[in-house]
C-alpha cells in the first residue's frame, strides 16, 4: 500500500511542475518620463500651491474678516480676492499639506468655515505637467 500512495505522489507532484509557467517581463520607458516625474516631484514640493479661503461674500464683511485675522494672526498672510460675484479672504501660502493642515487647525478655532485649497492658476500650471506625463506613458505603451 505505501508504494501505491508514494507512486500516486510521484505522479502528482511531476504532473503539477511540469504544467508550471515560466517567462520574464521587461518593462522599459522613456528617460523623458523620469525627468517628467523628477519635475514634477521637485515643483510639487517648492511652488507655494496650498492656501485657506476663511470667508466669501460681500466687500464690507471682506474688509472686517481681514482686519480681524491680521490681529489674531499677523504671522500669515491674508489677501481679499474679488470672484465675482463674492470677495473671499485667502490666507497663507503653504509648500505641503501637512504644513497647510497644521495652520488649517488653528485658524478653524476662530474662523469655522475655513478650507483648504489650490489657487486655479496654480492648478493650471500642476495639469500641464500631469498632461506632459500621461503623454510620455502614453508613448511607452
Amino acid at each position: 500500500m505505501p508504494k501505491i500512495i508514494t507512486f500516486f505522489m510521484i505522479i502528482s507532484l511531476s504532473y503539477a511542475t511540469s504544467f508550471g509557467q515560466n517567462g520574464n517581463i521587461k518593462i522599459s520607458q522613456s528617460n523623458k518620463l523620469d525627468s517628467v516625474i523628477k519635475l514634477k516631484k521637485e515643483l510639487n514640493s517648492k511652488i507655494q500651491n496650498l492656501r485657506i479661503q476663511i470667508y466669501s461674500g460681500d466687500r464690507d464683511n471682506a474688509e472686517q474678516i481681514i482686519k480681524e485675522f491680521i490681529e489674531i494672526f499677523n504671522d500669515i498672510t491674508a489677501d481679499v480676492i474679488y470672484e465675482t460675484p463674492n470677495y473671499k479672504v485667502w490666507v497663507g501660502n503653504y509648500y505641503t499639506q501637512l504644513e497647510a493642515d497644521k495652520r488649517l487647525i488653528e485658524i478653524r478655532k476662530k474662523f469655522r468655515s475655513a478650507f483648504i485649497f489650490r489657487p486655479e492658476l496654480q492648478e493650471i500650471f500642476v495639469d500641464e505637467i500631469d498632461e506632459e506625463l500621461n503623454q510620455e506613458k502614453s508613448m511607452i505603451y
